[in-house]
């Protein structure tokens, strides 16, 4: 008797050292613990790809682990963003999203995905403001003029849409209601082919990203009249904004941010965070940045999630504003 009593107490004293030194293991898997996958919902070489590339090589030497980035373009953005919601919340997969995913609720009728509830904000890798160009035929040099020569002629100048209810598009028909201007809208697929044709003068005003415009005033194939943010961003010092030019409320940016599926640890989440701001501080990233009119934010996921919160409800007001119907 006294031996089953003996042979049971080991067993139990065996069974409960294995549940507690696996209890042990499993709150000590290390992360990661595999490749990691940054999702970029756009084709290669736009401003997002560019910023997801130059991060993951920089964020797999920090984490010793290699990082990939797959491009899943399409349907504005949404396909890639709904492979992200689907991911495993284990913190191994991201996707590098753009201004489009806090306007996309407001102007589809339906997505594959809840915007809140499927995402958890990671971290601000890049935003910069939008530059407002014009074709050098244009007799104007100022916003000022601009807008006082829209005015004195309605319905003459046209301007490019860089994609339909992209943030170029959004801003420019935000700026003529604003401004009670009448400007014909163009729309095409994207910024590359749109440049092309405010090049060869087809349309004459235009607002994009510094960084497929800005090589092109350097050229003096274009003229910049003034950025769309708050404040004058480093590189383009020399530049008003819209708001200082008389519109304070025509703020805008387009910026650039990782966002992790819903339900990631916490422990996780922080630690990516702190790891990519403290890669986005280092001066070759701060200088691809710079070259691109972008600047950096050392935001933590909570201060990043209340800024995400405050652009989904200003876009929302703005688009209720400009009457834009769901589709």
């Amino acid at each position: 008797m006294l031996q089953n009593q003996f042979k049971k107490f080991a067993l139990a004293t065996l069974w409960l050292t294995m549940m507690s030194t696996c209890g042990i293991s499993n709150a000590a898997d290390p992360f990661p613990s595999k490749n990691l996958r940054i999702i970029v919902p756009v084709a290669p070489g736009a401003t997002n790809d560019f910023l997801a590339r130059s991060l993951a090589v920089e964020l797999g030497k920090v984490l010793n682990q290699t990082v990939i980035v797959e491009n899943k373009p399409g349907a504005n953005q949404i396909i890639g963003t709904s492979e992200l919601a689907k991911s495993a919340p284990d913190g191994h997969t991201m996707a590098m999203l753009i201004s489009s995913h806090v306007i996309n609720p407001y102007i589809s009728k339906s997505l594959p995905y809840d915007p809140e509830k499927d995402f958890t904000p990671l971290a601000m890798v890049g935003i910069m403001p939008g530059l407002l160009t014009v074709h050098p035929s244009l007799p104007v040099k100022t916003f000022a003029e601009l807008i006082a020569y829209a005015k004195a002629n309605p319905g003459v100048l046209a301007y490019g849409q860089p994609g339909g209810n992209s943030s170029g598009h959004l801003t420019m028909e935000y700026l003529k209601k604003q401004a009670g201007i009448d400007v014909l809208s163009i729309p095409y697929k994207g910024g590359g082919p749109a440049i092309i044709d405010l090049l060869a003068g087809r349309f004459q005003v235009f607002v994009n990203s510094p960084t497929a415009t800005m090589p092109h005033v350097k050229s003096g194939g274009l003229r910049a009249i003034a950025t769309t943010g708050a404040k004058r961003p480093p590189a383009l010092a020399d530049l008003p904004t819209i708001a200082e030019s008389g519109y304070p409320n025509v703020v805008t940016y387009e910026w650039y941010a990782l966002f992790l599926p819903a339900k990631v640890p916490q422990a996780i989440v922080n630690q990516l965070n702190g790891e990519i701001v403290k890669i986005m501080a280092t001066p070759v990233m701060q200088k691809r940045l710079f070259d691109i009119g972008a600047e950096s934010r050392d935001d933590n996921p909570a201060q990043f999630a209340k800024f995400i919160a405050q652009e989904s409800q200003v876009w929302g007001q703005r688009i209720r504003q400009l009457e834009i119907k769901p589709e």
